[in-house]
């Protein structure tokens, strides 16, 4: 696809950022087309798979793949639309208390508080299981995994734009997490494919009684 960044950053509203999947072999070629359409590097998260591929046996089995954001280079960081993502998996609140040892002299009572509780920021190796199996796509993302990448940079009611849309995984992550979407697909079967199956999710709370 000849000067898609571009494109892609031609859409682009001067708060949101754009999400891209590949190797660190493939961000190396492709470095400098980001950086002449006018994009610049924000960070990168390790998407760690269950399994992964190898072409040679003597390589190691690769288990990952990196998620770079870009956001355009005539915007301030600060004006990008960023929620810091969180997980509630801390360790509860806890208190320890030091002890005088018994070989020592007399070391007045005193005490500290740990406090390990409430959510913990998002680590960026995010392990997330791929889609082996039950994909329709050779290279289908899994929806958990966009979904983070949504809530992070998309805000509520905004628009995602999906430049190689593939199964739709990232327009059901889009219903579920109560954001607009667009799509766009070469291949007119999988853009069916797409459709329907982006149809049939509801959005997050439709349906539901009050």
């Amino acid at each position: 696809m000849a000067d898609w960044p571009g494109k892609a950053l031609a859409a682009l509203k001067p708060s949101g950022s754009l999400w891209v999947f590949g190797s660190l072999r493939s961000f190396l070629a492709s470095s400098a087309a980001f950086r002449n359409a006018g994009w610049k590097y924000a960070q990168e998260l390790v998407w760690e798979k269950q399994n992964g591929s190898s072409f040679h046996a003597d390589r190691f089995r690769r288990v990952h793949e990196l998620i770079v954001q870009f956001y355009r280079e005539d915007t301030p960081w600060r004006a990008v639309y960023n929620v810091v993502p969180t997980t509630p998996d801390a360790r509860a609140r806890t208190v320890r208390r030091k002890h005088r040892p018994p070989h020592m002299g007399w070391i007045d009572a005193g005490h500290y508080v740990n406090e390990d509780g409430g959510p913990r920021l998002m680590r960026s190796v995010i392990p997330v299981r791929n889609t082996h199996g039950r994909a329709i796509h050779p290279t289908e993302k899994p929806v958990a995994l966009l979904e983070i990448l949504i809530r992070t940079s998309c805000p509520p009611g905004g628009l995602v734009g999906d430049w190689f849309a593939g199964s739709g995984a990232a327009g059901v992550a889009c219903r579920l997490a109560g954001r607009r979407y667009v799509g766009c697909e070469i291949d007119p079967v999988m853009a069916q494919k797409a459709r329907d199956r982006i149809a049939s999710v509801l959005p997050l709370g439709e349906g539901i009684a009050p």
